[in-house]
């Protein structure tokens, strides 16, 4: 039996610590059943028709720490919906898990139903909108929240085959080196990226600048790191084998003046890849 607790003190009072203790044990309990556990976002969409051919769809999942840009990704994405974007389901909105099933495909679960999101950076007034159905959290402060329910638990536990296995980079600058979505080549380049897992803090946490976690997941993986490491080599290998595209997204969502554009800049440059059916651009 896995046992947690927070103390009860008020430097713990962010709901956050209470949020990913649970996660913690999750991520634990994963690990002994064989599945890597993940800190992202994951999204299962399908494109209109007259855009592009009726009936493309694709299962992404954006791995990435706290502020990289994935929830505001998928923010980006439902404000692009009306126009491109046909049905789109949240299947994970913070953690959740990977296994290979017996035909060497990732199947990727969510955890939660729900959202837990920087008010800072939704649309202008969208959590207002929604607030029959929100809760709001010190919205006084640096670091206010609003949790909004993005799923059904049917689409949490269902499992869906990845389609994109991208890391959310916040913090580099995009030119022709640096694309905003780069395609990396082998399983190798890939572990080193998400291993990293480098991002630029915007003070959610007691953290600033440019810091580095253990594949942005310090909620169990670090602290059974042989075990994680042995599943992150296969999920990674299975990945490239059957034909998941791995790379990077970049959000830009820690460089000032890009908190808003980045995250946009990122869903359109990823559906006109999903749309298009093409590979994801490889940096030189």
């Amino acid at each position: 039996m896995l046992v947690a607790a927070v103390p009860l003190e008020d430097r713990f009072g962010y709901f956050g610590y209470l949020k990913k203790m649970t996660l913690t044990l999750h991520n634990v309990i994963m690990m002994k059943r064989g599945r890597l556990p993940f800190h992202g976002a994951m999204v299962h969409i399908s494109l209109k028709g007259g855009f592009v051919k009726t009936g493309i769809e694709a299962n992404i999942l954006l791995i990435g720490d706290t502020a990289a840009g994935k929830s505001e990704t998928l923010e980006a994405f439902r404000i692009l919906g009306e126009t491109f974007i046909r049905e789109m389901r949240i299947v994970a909105d913070d953690m959740g898990s990977i296994e290979i099933d017996e035909a060497g495909r990732l199947i990727a679960y969510g955890t939660e139903i729900g959202a837990f999101i920087r008010l800072d950076d939704l649309q202008q007034g969208y959590a207002f909108g929604q607030i029959d159905r929100a809760i709001i959290m010190s919205p006084q402060k640096v670091n206010a929240r609003v949790v909004l329910p993005v799923a059904t638990i049917e689409d949490v536990l269902k499992g869906y085959p990845l389609d994109y296995l991208l890391y959310a980079n916040n913090y580099e600058e995009v030119d022709p080196e640096h694309p905003i979505l780069e395609q990396f080549t082998s399983p190798a380049q890939a572990l080193n990226v998400f291993r990293e897992g480098a991002v630029m803090a915007k003070g959610t946490t007691t953290s600033t600048g440019l810091v580095h976690s253990y594949f942005a997941n310090i909620f169990g993986p670090p602290q059974y790191k042989e075990s994680h490491e042995d599943l992150a080599g296969k999920v990674f290998e299975a990945a490239f084998e059957s034909g998941v595209k791995v790379g990077q997204l970049r959000t830009r969502l820690g460089i000032p003046g890009y908190e808003a554009s980045g995250p946009e800049k990122a869903a359109r440059a990823l559906l006109r890849v999903i749309a298009t059916l093409r590979d994801i651009k490889i940096a030189p």
